[in-house]
């Protein structure tokens, strides 16, 4: 049977939306708003329903009927305690999604409110899939040091486990038989294990390397001296440690292609600093390889800056000896949201479903 998908992804100010029959990707369309325009909105709940405009506007534009599809798919926001693969968005799911109690405050949050929406008018199921807070942690990775702050599964889950079933698929081998390290490589950068089929422990993009815009982990000491140095507000601290962090700090951009033409052209400052990138990302891959073991089929390399043949090379000389090293480049979250509902319509997966229970999520 050949199913017909709707794919919502909405960003701070974009909404990606996709439709997909069967494999096949018919349109795409990325739709940017006005950062002004959205201000307006006191909270993510109250965006709903301009996005569902958007949303219907593009269904129109393309001529989807909404009778016809088989389920709307969307991105999964950040929901504390999910597991990894794909959920029914059900009311308990949908109150989650606006808690500050239950979830961080993000736009991906809209994708299961938008896709509730959608799949209640039209009475085809509504998902989300591999949310970036889901993972199958075991206690003793929760555990900090601090006990006031626990350790939380947080990585680019979507892309990095669409790319290790990519990579079992073209191995002949199934994703659950694997044990693997993904890296994912972007503006922030985060790194997975995953083994046998679950992510039981990551590093994200803000609690170890450094990355293009993230300034990763520093030494909490001075970190605090500095958050209390009167130098800076809060705001602006937070601007050091995520966007403006990183290589911008160093070296006033985050464009990896301008980063490697200074490398080229001799900057020893843009060399040294592309350098260091390498070097942490490799640390961090060689710290999770100790989760499994050793054991480990292969180290996959991911995410738009895989495309940088430089970073990659660079990183793989220090991991090589770990396990086999995949490149497998570019953020595939649109394709990643359609195979994941695809596996679940088609009974290769069965959604979970989510709920309540003293403000914490648990599975049915």
């Amino acid at each position: 049977m050949v199913f017909k998908e709707l794919i919502i992804n909405p960003g701070s100010t974009s909404t990606k939306l996709a439709y997909y029959v069967g494999d096949e990707k018919i349109v795409q369309e990325n739709i940017g708003h006005d950062a002004a325009e959205l201000q307006r909105f006191d909270g993510i709940a109250e965006q709903v329903p301009f996005r569902l405009e958007v949303v219907r506007g593009f269904m129109e534009r393309n001529g989807i009927d909404g009778a016809s599809l088989s389920a709307v798919v969307g991105r999964g926001g950040l929901v504390f305690g999910l597991h990894t693969g794909g959920y029914l968005v059900n009311d308990e799911l949908c109150e989650a999604l606006v808690s500050d109690e239950l979830s961080q405050p993000h736009a991906s949050n809209l994708g299961g409110l938008l896709a509730k929406r959608l799949g209640d008018d039209y009475g085809i199921p509504a998902y989300i899939y591999d949310a970036v807070t889901s993972g199958e942690l075991e206690e003793v990775a929760k555990i900090t040091g601090f006990p006031d702050i626990e350790r939380r599964s947080f990585c680019h889950v979507l892309n990095s486990r669409a790319m290790a079933f990519r990579y079992a698929r073209e191995h002949g081998k199934r994703y659950e038989e694997l044990n693997l390290i993904v890296a994912h490589l972007g503006g922030g950068v985060s790194a997975s294990v995953h083994r046998h089929g679950e992510i039981v422990d990551s590093v994200g993009d803000d609690d170890g390397q450094f990355s293009p815009e993230r300034a990763g982990s520093v030494p909490s000491l001075e970190l605090i001296d500095l958050c209390y140095s009167g130098k800076y507000t809060k705001s602006e601290m937070k601007k050091k440690v995520r966007g403006r962090g990183g290589m911008y700090a160093y070296l006033g951009t985050s464009d990896c292609r301008e980063i490697e033409k200074r490398v080229a052209e001799g900057d020893k400052r843009a060399d040294l600093v592309f350098q260091a990138q390498a070097y942490q990302i490799a640390k961090t891959i060689g710290l999770l390889s100790i989760v499994l073991k050793g054991e480990c089929d292969a180290i996959i390399l991911t995410g738009g800056l895989a495309y940088s043949e430089l970073l990659t090379r660079r990183i793989a000389e220090y991991t090589s000896f770990i396990a086999p090293v995949c490149i497998l480049p570019g953020e595939n979250e649109m394709e990643a949201l359609a195979q994941g509902g695809a596996r679940i319509l088609g009974g290769e997966e069965e959604a979970k479903v989510y709920h309540i229970t003293k403000k914490e999520a648990v599975l049915s």
